[in-house]
């Protein structure tokens, strides 16, 4: 971005409330971009031309790899590869408030190209600052110079950017266009401006504000002021400058005393008032539920850090739990072994005697001979044991 910025004083508006308000959008055509390019950059032939020495700050913005950086090289593209019935740039032209100095004319005209074309369109842009002809003074003035064709993130060859779009294949053909020609298209434009520009003057404390209404739709009547331009005013003869001058004088006046008497519209005034009221309830209520989404979000990373600490506890007692019994293994591993008591025998053993020895016969023969005296004893009944005798049960036979 190239900023040239003579340290001129802004100066009021001819109306106090009213700044000066002008928006229109002109098309290009084929062989046409590179020279206008360089009129409003004031490069090549235009560059420390006598009556060309107005640049303030110009830059340009989204351009293609193949021109980064170059815009002039852009430029030439599109006059080149450009279809000979496409228009090779659409330029919106503006007038800039004189109660806003250098620095924040240009940050005026940087914030009106991100909220009109974002990143959608290669552009170029440039602001002067010549002397009004008629009535001295600055007179600011923007050109946006942009490229119909919009940004879509494919990366092209120079020749394939201008190429027709191919809505199937949108990588083999070039990039859509997007002409912004239409009735509502201009008017949402011209609208824009009026918003970026009052609110760009009430943010550096100015009263003046635009309106991008027609004259008729503002409720003033009377015609358009046509513009002359720097060369026919040099041409007019002193006593027509002071008519114009006159004129534009009494219309500001007249206008501003219009505006002044215009009745009090209640039913618009409690509109405005029921509207802002609602935006500060929105704006309430959604800083209310932001903080209520920050509280929740706070207590859950709460409960979650709570969670996971009460986790690391319960791993830590497990691994010393492991710990305290493994070496309670190791420590009975280690303990030396007690050889277990011999029980004594329930029978003492007999003594060892040989079967062929005398002693063995001996005692052999005598317990034979005390198990045939129970044998013998058993088969003999004793008299005390021997049973009465038996009574006839029939006729006692004896005499």
């Amino acid at each position: 971005m190239h900023t040239r910025s003579p340290r001129r004083e802004p100066q009021p508006s001819r109306n106090p409330d009213m700044a000066s308000y002008h928006c229109s959008v002109k098309v290009g055509g084929k062989g046409q971009a590179s020279s206008h390019a360089a009129y409003i950059a004031r490069e090549d032939h235009y560059a420390e031309r006598a009556g060309y020495e107005d640049l303030e700050a110009t830059g340009h913005g989204n351009l293609p790899s193949w021109a980064e950086g170059e815009p002039a090289l852009f430029w030439t593209a599109a006059d080149r590869h450009e279809r000979a019935n496409g228009a090779t740039y659409r330029e919106i032209e503006i007038a800039l408030p004189r109660e806003l100095n250098p620095d924040q004319r240009q940050a005026l005209v940087l914030d009106f190209i991100r909220q009109e074309l974002g990143e959608r369109h290669a552009h170029q842009w440039a602001i002067h600052n010549p002397g009004a002809a008629l009535a001295g003074g600055e007179q600011p003035h923007a050109h946006l110079m942009y490229s119909e064709r919009t940004v879509d993130g494919i990366e092209r060859g120079t020749e394939q950017y201008f190429k027709r779009y191919n809505g199937t294949h949108p990588e083999l053909g070039g990039c859509r266009k997007d002409s912004a020609g239409t009735e509502e298209r201009l008017l949402e434009t011209r609208q824009r401006w009026a918003e970026v520009q009052n609110a760009h003057l009430q943010q550096q404390g100015h009263a003046a504000r635009v309106d991008h209404r027609s004259l008729a739709d503002q409720g003033i009547d009377r015609a358009p002021e046509q513009h002359l331009g720097g060369r026919r005013v040099r041409q007019l003869a002193p006593e027509q400058r002071e008519a114009l001058l006159e004129r534009r004088e009494a219309e500001d006046e007249l206008q501003h005393s219009q505006r002044a008497l215009a009745p009090f519209n209640l039913s618009q005034h409690l509109h405005a008032l029921t509207a802002a009221a609602q935006q500060r309830e929105q704006a309430e209520q959604a800083a209310r539920m932001a903080e209520a989404r920050a509280y929740c979000q706070q207590t859950l990373d709460a409960f979650r850090a709570e969670l996971a600490q009460k986790a690391e506890q319960e791993r830590a007692l497990a691994a010393e739990r492991e710990h305290r019994q493994r070496l309670e293994a190791e420590r009975e591993r280690e303990r030396p072994q007690r050889p277990e008591p011999e029980q004594a025998p329930l029978l003492e053993p007999l003594p060892a005697i040989g079967i062929g020895s005398p002693a063995f016969v001996e005692r052999l023969q005598a317990a034979l001979a005390r198990t045939m005296e129970q044998l013998q004893a058993q088969r003999e009944p004793s008299p005390a044991q021997e049973p009465p005798p038996q009574q006839s049960r029939g006729f006692d036979m004896k005499p």
